[in-house]
């Protein structure tokens, strides 16, 4: 988990020493800036309360008094930060980065826009962040730890959109296999269609030429009855013709022996 922001001038986790700086830093402003102070201090106590939406309130009218204000703008950013506000926390942090007084200063406006990076899940952008506060304070084991985490948290995303592709990748593959089979299915019943059309086509030409067939076999067959038919009446008419002739040899043949 990242550890939480760091919060500009928040007397509660400060040194004594810090506490004396920051008194003589007040003794010597202006009455315009005291009444920025006057905001920063109010809004701290209601961060502080965990009531970040009045402290941002607060850091606001700080900024009225003096816009160009470090600590109002940093603080601004830590209140806009607990209210999941990354994006515009980020803003904050990155322009102030610059604008730092010192290195401290500058080191935790990296810190915090190191955090809020991560927090928008935008890990190269926060290792590059926290690489910065860590060259202007070595020390900072906040930052160390942080950056550990989001390089974590990017090699886990890295990994993520990688399982992902493959996933997509094997969905295509999927899908080209589908419809390669679906194509292949559709062949073959194209096929096997086409197979049973030249099979009806057949049939009906051996039907077609099977009923033109069947009236001359059948001609045919009536021929050969009526030439079977005469040729029974011929033979028939032969062995009448011979069955007579026959008669009358015998019958001349009886009469020449009677007929003394």
């Amino acid at each position: 988990m990242v550890k939480p922001d760091k919060l500009f001038w928040k007397i509660a986790v400060f040194s004594v020493l810090k506490k004396l700086v920051w008194v003589v830093l007040i003794g010597t402003t202006t009455v315009f800036a005291q009444k920025e102070n006057k905001y920063i201090r109010s809004g701290n106590d209601l961060y502080d309360e965990k009531n970040y939406k009045d402290a941002e309130v607060d850091y606001m009218k700080a900024l009225e008094k003096n816009p160009e204000s470090f600590k109002g703008q940093y603080n601004l950013g830590s209140a806009l930060y607990k209210q999941d506000n990354y994006e515009d926390a980020s803003k904050l942090y990155n322009n102030l980065a610059g604008k730092g007084e010192d290195a401290e200063q500058k080191a935790n406006a990296f810190y915090n826009l190191g955090n809020s990076l991560v927090k928008a899940k935008k890990y190269p952008e926060s290792i590059e962040a926290y690489k910065n506060a860590l060259r202007l304070n070595p020390g900072d084991q906040d930052a160390k730890y942080n950056m550990e985490f989001a390089k974590k948290m990017l090699k886990e995303e890295q990994n993520q959109d990688k399982n992902q592709d493959q996933d997509k990748k094997d969905d295509q593959k999927q899908d080209e296999q589908k419809q390669d089979q679906q194509k292949q299915d559709e062949q073959k019943q194209d096929e096997q269609k086409q197979d049973q059309q030249k099979q009806d086509q057949q049939q009906q030409q051996d039907q077609q030429q099977q009923n033109q067939q069947q009236p001359q076999q059948q001609q045919i067959s009536k021929q050969d009855a009526e030439r079977m038919l005469e040729a029974l009446k011929n033979d028939e008419t032969k062995t009448m013709e011979k069955l007579l002739l026959q008669k009358i040899q015998k019958a001349k043949a009886k009469k020449v022996e009677k007929d003394w």
